[in-house]
């Protein structure tokens, strides 16, 4: 969804950005998209000169953006080629980028980066250059758009990691030098193993680290969707990754307590037919319900079950699946993932048919008259609520019986 006037006209006005030191990095983009993105930079930074890094040679209109300084990316790892979200070998790049000469400041623009508008662009570089380690941008998104976001990564990096950005694995960044390194030593880590496509996740990693986090609202943005990915194969991929993360960084949150939540804006209000058609997502979920029921008692404890039962039997009208329910069913998913309870494979397969039905019940929520924001920091909340839950099963898995 491309930016429009008014809703860039909504960004608050940041403060000048200090760009004597700042470094904008550029992942792999199409010609047209590379120059539409180096004309927005001319406008996000008017007489100001600044290093631009690209992949891949400059561009023949490179001699329209005199300001801009364009240097080719070192390409310590080979770029995935996905173009739909940041991977280890973009934050690898980045820092190689960034040696020589050192910034204090960097911008990391991800896939359609040509979508952003100038404020946008200025707002990030200056949260980063005031300070904030890691400055991640609010996206202004549709009632179809971030819904894996919205539904997992939002609210277990919140109730987990403490984290706020509402987008956690967002697709432009502003880092600090340090910030840059961090992701850097993770990536590398997985770009020495040929993962060059590992999901890598700056507001966990900021916040076990204790560096500063800012978040930015940025109006609208165009988000890339991976091509020739099914639902389940990209809902297990993500998944996976942020089910390690939550293992790797356990003895951080589990003495991490949770901040005040920040006000957030309402949506802006949505057409009936901008709304997908949730009778696809009720049936995968009952199908699922007569078919993995067995797979699901393996991971769900009793009243987990029985909730389910009572949710399969819903007329679509009425169909409404409790937050409280959704962020237990999460949490035992990730125990299950922790102690291979099955195959994680399967395990993460039976996952997408509550996640649809938790999509179904918010679309149905939201044509009903909530506001789909509201019901998200609601999710989120449950998440907070019943972290205790996760702690609990989490230190005594063969012992605690809900």
């Amino acid at each position: 969804m491309a930016s429009t006037p008014a809703e860039i006209a909504a960004i608050p006005a940041p403060p000048a950005p200090d760009t004597a030191s700042l470094l904008i990095a550029l992942t792999p983009l199409a010609p047209d998209a590379l120059d539409a993105t180096l004309a927005t930079l001319t406008l996000a930074f008017p007489n100001q000169t600044l290093p631009v890094a690209v992949s891949g040679p400059a561009p023949e209109s490179a001699a329209a953006y005199p300001s801009l300084q364009l240097i080719p990316s070192p390409q310590t790892a080979a770029p995935t080629g996905g173009g739909w979200v940041l991977a280890a070998a973009d934050f690898l790049n980045l820092y190689a980028a960034a040696k020589d000469p050192s910034p204090a400041a960097l911008l990391l623009l991800g896939p359609e980066s040509q979508s952003l508008s100038p404020e946008a662009i200025r707002a990030l570089a200056a949260a980063v250059t005031s300070g904030a380690d890691l400055a991640v941008p609010r996206y202004d998104l549709g009632p179809r758009e971030g819904l894996v976001n919205s539904a997992l990564l939002y609210p277990v990096s919140r109730a987990i990691f403490g984290g706020r950005p509402r987008f956690p694995l967002a697709i432009d960044l502003g880092l600090s030098l340090r910030m840059a390194a961090r992701l850097a030593t993770v990536a590398q880590k997985f770009t020495a193993s040929g993962q060059n496509d590992a999901l890598i996740w700056p507001v966990s990693e900021a916040a076990v680290a204790g560096f500063s986090i800012a978040e930015v609202p940025v109006g609208a943005r165009t988000l890339p969707h991976p091509a020739g990915t099914d639902l389940n194969s990209l809902l297990a991929h993500i998944a996976a990754s942020l089910f390690a993360e939550v293992e790797t960084c356990a003895a951080f949150w589990q003495r991490t307590r949770v901040s005040p939540a920040a006000a957030r804006p309402a949506s802006r209000p949505f057409a009936p037919d901008e709304f997908p058609d949730v009778q696809p997502m009720l049936d995968a979920f009952q199908l699922a319900y007569r078919n993995l029921h067995e797979i699901w008692s393996l991971v769900l404890p009793p009243n987990s079950l029985l909730a389910l039962k009572r949710l399969s039997q819903m007329p679509p009208a009425s169909f409404r699946m409790g937050d409280s329910l959704w962020a237990r069913t999460v949490y035992d998913f990730i125990l299950a993932y922790r102690l291979r309870t099955i195959n994680r494979g399967h395990l993460l397969g039976a996952l997408t048919p509550l996640y649809l039905a938790w999509v179904a019940s918010h679309i149905l929520l939201a044509r009903a008259g909530t506001d789909p924001e509201r019901h998200i920091e609601e999710t989120a909340l449950a998440f907070e609520n019943d972290k205790a839950y996760f702690v609990s099963r989490w230190r005594w898995p063969d012992r605690f019986n809900p």
